[in-house]
């Protein structure tokens, strides 16, 4: 056992010592050259070649030329799914004594041509919009390039579009894509098994603070319609808006699904109940300032909601409360009642008001629609000339609004019109007729950039002017108006008792516009350039 031992360990030493005493492989360096392409094609070339990893760190030399004789197969191979499956590469190896430089010579050659499309789908579900849409937007179609990325996007796209119209157990049973490389040329084939096209059945609401009953005017369909993926988006939107959840999770429930019936289940959790904001503000229109607010999200199980708020600025004081109460339906209708004392300075007037509010809100056509009735009464000065006014006056609104996100939209547009009209003597001291309408509209440009567009517009037809508190009367100027004027210091003007210089008294029509571009260096950092324009 002894001499065992022994013979081992000198076996080993000798197998150490030659090992140690080897020549190390040579190390060298390489740089790939390629040419011949270029864009996408020669991004994705370069991506292919496993040479390329190693131009940044040491590699043998015999290691090289392995990698090297890869390197056409793996960019053959590359530029077929962008349609290319005739390309050729030829090219050197160039010994620069410590490195290596590998030159490749590409010819992508002619791209393969879609010759034949095949799409075969129910006609009952060709014919539903949303699947109609992404059949014709499927891509490549014929005459054009095969893109190998562009099929499976599209193909998905399909896919998707079935599902989103109630058939949930679609399936592709045919997809094939046949090349011919001598004549450069594909043949497309799919074809989806659809299966039933599936109706809602019930809705299951689970954790949430408020009854089915109550939650029911949430949903934006019947049982027994036609499943929709955009039913359930708006839904989804709808219990976001109401500002009750935390959390709102809206999902087909697909493994209860039965009889061409498939049910929806709702995950609730409940918001904060009772919100406190407090803040300071700097406004150029109000001067420095503070606001708080108290907001009770629901105040019983029947989803009532109470808020009250209040500012305090150099030109501006506010106390305001708000109580609405949800009607049963599922167009967001609630009954709303507000109470607000405003207290306002500007360089062209001050005044003290109260204003009671009573309106009717609902979803109408894809539009908010307010009906309601507001007292306003207080005292103003307006041109160093005083007044008094108490008006009551019926008033509708109509606002739409469209956002790809409405925290930072990159890509929307809003619109509000509105009418209100009061008549002398059923408590109005004046008769007056106004309209006005207000636009908006934000569109992307490049990655950190957006354009946005604003205009206002308004008439009035009244009997007596004077009477008109400043709040119903038309001005420009101000940060959401005119920037570089002073808060409402554009409009009508008229000579004093002193006279002896016109100022602005308003007026009773209204037309303003801008155009601004915004670019962000950071999320929450950028600059602006923007053209104002009104009177």
């Amino acid at each position: 056992m002894t001499g065992f031992r022994r013979r081992s360990r000198k076996s080993l030493s000798f197998w150490l010592l030659l090992a140690l005493c080897a020549p190390a492989a040579e190390a060298a360096r390489v740089t790939v050259q390629l040419d011949g392409i270029d864009g996408d094609l020669r991004a994705a070339a370069l991506g292919a070649v496993e040479l390329q990893q190693y131009e940044k760190r040491e590699v043998s030399r015999a290691q090289v030329r392995r990698l090297y004789r890869r390197a056409e197969q793996q960019i053959e191979q590359a530029l077929q799914p962008y349609g290319y499956y005739n390309a050729k590469v030829d090219g050197e190896l160039v010994n620069e004594g410590e490195a290596f430089r590998a030159v490749l010579h590409v010819k992508a050659g002619q791209p393969v041509k879609v010759s034949e499309l095949s799409i075969r789908i129910d006609d009952a579900a060709r014919k539903l919009r949303a699947v109609r849409s992404a059949i014709s937007a499927f891509s490549p179609q014929k005459g054009q390039r095969l893109d190998h990325a562009s099929y499976e996007r599209s193909k998905a796209a399909i896919h998707a579009s079935l599902f989103s119209v109630g058939y949930l157990d679609a399936e592709l049973a045919t997809h094939r894509v046949e090349v011919e490389r001598a004549s450069n040329t594909a043949k497309i084939e799919l074809e989806w098994k659809l299966g039933p096209r599936y109706r809602f059945a019930d809705t299951n609401f689970e954790g949430g603070q408020f009854g089915d009953d109550f939650m029911q005017r949430f949903i934006p369909w019947d049982v027994g319609d036609y499943y929709s993926q955009d039913k359930l988006l708006e839904l989804q939107q709808r219990l976001f808006d109401a500002n009750y959840f935390a959390i709102s999770q809206v999902q087909p429930d697909t493994e209860h699904a039965a009889e061409g019936k498939v049910p929806i289940a709702v995950t609730l959790a409940p918001a904060k109940r009772t919100v406190y904001t407090a803040g300071l503000f700097i406004g150029t229109d109000t001067g420095v300032g503070v606001r708080g607010g108290i907001e009770r999200r629901w105040v019983n199980r029947r989803g009532h909601k109470l808020k009250f708020e209040t500012i305090l600025a150099q030109r501006l004081k506010t106390l305001s409360t708000l109580y609405q109460i949800p009607l049963p339906g599922p167009d967001n209708h609630s009954l709303n009642f507000g109470i607000t004392y405003r207290d306002e300075n500007t360089k062209t007037s001050e005044s003290k008001t109260l204003r009671l509010a009573a309106n009717d809100s609902k979803t109408w056509h894809g539009w908010t629609r307010t009906i309601g009735l507001q007292f306003l009464t207080g005292d103003f000065k307006v041109a160093d000339e005083k007044g008094h006014t108490t008006l009551l006056y019926p008033e509708v609104a109509l606002t739409k609004k469209r956002a790809d996100d409405f925290n930072f939209p990159r890509k929307g547009w809003s619109l509000t019109l509105a009418a209100r009209a009061g008549q002398k003597g059923l408590l109005s001291d004046t008769s007056f007729a106004q309209v006005t309408a207000d636009a908006k509209w934000i569109h992307g440009l490049g990655d950190n950039g957006r354009f946005i567009g604003r205009g206002s517009a308004g008439y009035t037809q009244v009997g007596d002017f004077d009477k008109l508190p400043p709040e119903l009367r038309f001005f420009a100027g101000g940060d959401r108006s005119i920037r570089g004027y002073t808060f409402q210091t554009i409009g009508p003007r008229r000579l004093t008792d002193d006279n002896t210089e016109p100022k602005v008294i308003g007026g009773d029509r209204l037309l303003v516009g801008s155009a601004e571009y915004e670019y962000y260096f950071t999320p929450s950092w950028g600059a602006a350039a923007f053209v104002d324009a009104g009177d």
